[in-house]
């Protein structure tokens, strides 16, 4: 039986009477966001052109309290970023308040409380527990955290884990040991097994969604082209490959590596050195980590050869500003035929995040973390309706 258009508009006036009221999402004043921190920073204090890698815990924390554009002083220590110092225990805690004066205008949040040095145990605990907000999560370990009902946001793979090779180094100076190191990685089992698939193997010094071109780039094992090459170096040397002593992804990733060399009958040796920045005497080559700074694919191949040029000996002249991507890709191919560099594996950006947390987006490469414009849905009314 059909309704009579005047019945039908009763019955839904009566519907839409006795329906609950659905409350918009507005952005929130108030609150006290709470940061875990792996980073343990003695003092905001310091220059980020030279102190910090893009993107770091530490350099995100000082463009909170220093605005990028000016404005303040930082030397004097005076707030001319979102946020200003209430409270700083060097290396432990911090607290910082929202600037009033802030030139972009006032964050939602009133405050954030921040505990620094802490373990990614400890971090992906106490997301667990309600005991923080906000908390950067490894890559390999981002599986596993949202097992255990962890709110989990990540960016586009933007580090890379390499193995440089150290300049000087007898072994290292031989481009048959290097090339031969570089064939015999298995970067797929790597990431898919190390990095439980949370990250893809590296090609090349790029990745795929900021060049388009790395797929140019092998990241295929070759171990019987490794084991061709290596058997030309007489003597029957050993690879020493350094890594970080406090960084267990890249013990596993070394140890890896060591047994892809060991199966096509390539001596290497893992040695656990103090520091992703020290070059011991008694590595040849070493995992180093490099983070892009920015999106785009100059300004990020600019950074690395930077970086890598003190460590490896290479010296690369960079691509023109607005140089086309013809002189990019020879560029990074000429860095990559000397096999000094070898990249190993891509890793995104992994945070966990409450489930009060509002308007949070993982940041890509040379972007802030964007906490001005965070709010919280506070359920125990801390925030008040804007």
């Amino acid at each position: 039986m059909k309704l009579r258009p005047c019945l039908l508009l009763a019955a839904t006036s009566i519907l839409l009477a006795v329906a609950p009221a659905r409350t918009a999402r507005r952005p929130r004043y108030g609150g006290i966001l709470r940061w875990d921190m792996a980073a343990s920073v003695d003092s905001p204090n310091f220059d980020a052109s030279v102190s910090a890698p893009a993107g770091s815990e530490a350099l995100q924390l000082r463009n909170l309290i220093f605005s990028a554009s000016g404005g303040g002083n930082s030397s004097k220590g005076t707030a001319s970023g979102p946020f200003r110092v209430v409270e700083w225990q060097a290396g432990k805690r911090a607290r910082l308040a929202a600037n009033e004066d802030y030139a972009g205008g006032r964050a939602y949040i009133d405050s954030i409380e921040i505990e620094m040095g802490r373990s990614a145990k400890e971090r992906l605990l106490d997301l667990e527990l309600g005991k923080t907000d906000l908390a950067e999560i490894p890559a390999e370990e981002m599986r596993h955290a949202a097992e255990r009902g962890v709110r989990l946001t990540h960016s586009q793979p933007d580090e890379l884990i390499a193995i440089v090779f150290v300049k000087g180094r007898p072994l290292a100076e031989d481009i048959r040991a290097r090339e031969a190191l570089a064939r015999v990685i298995d970067r797929v089992s790597i990431a898919d097994f190390i990095v439980q698939k949370e990250g893809q193997a590296a090609g090349g010094l790029l990745p795929q969604w900021s060049s388009g071109i790395e797929f140019l780039f092998s990241a295929a094992a070759n171990p019987a082209g490794a084991k061709e090459l290596w058997s030309q170096i007489p003597g029957s040397p050993k690879i020493s490959v350094g890594y970080d002593a406090g960084d267990a992804l890249e013990q596993a990733i070394a140890e890896r590596i060591a047994v892809n060399a060991h199966e096509s009958g390539i001596a290497v040796g893992t040695i656990a050195t103090a520091g992703s920045g020290t070059t011991s005497a008694r590595v040849d080559a070493r995992l180093l980590r490099l983070r892009m700074g920015s999106a785009s694919p100059r300004e990020t191949l600019t950074g690395f050869i930077g970086a890598l040029g003190p460590v490896t000996g290479i010296r690369e002249d960079v691509p023109p500003e607005k140089a086309p991507a013809e002189d990019i890709y020879a560029c990074e191919r000429s860095v990559l035929s000397t096999y000094r560099v070898v990249p190993v594996v891509w890793l995104p950006q992994v945070y966990g995040v409450s489930e009060r947390v509002r308007n949070w987006k993982a940041p890509g490469p040379g972007e802030s973390w964007g906490l001005t414009d965070v709010w919280l849905n506070d359920s125990e009314g801390r925030g008040t309706s804007k």
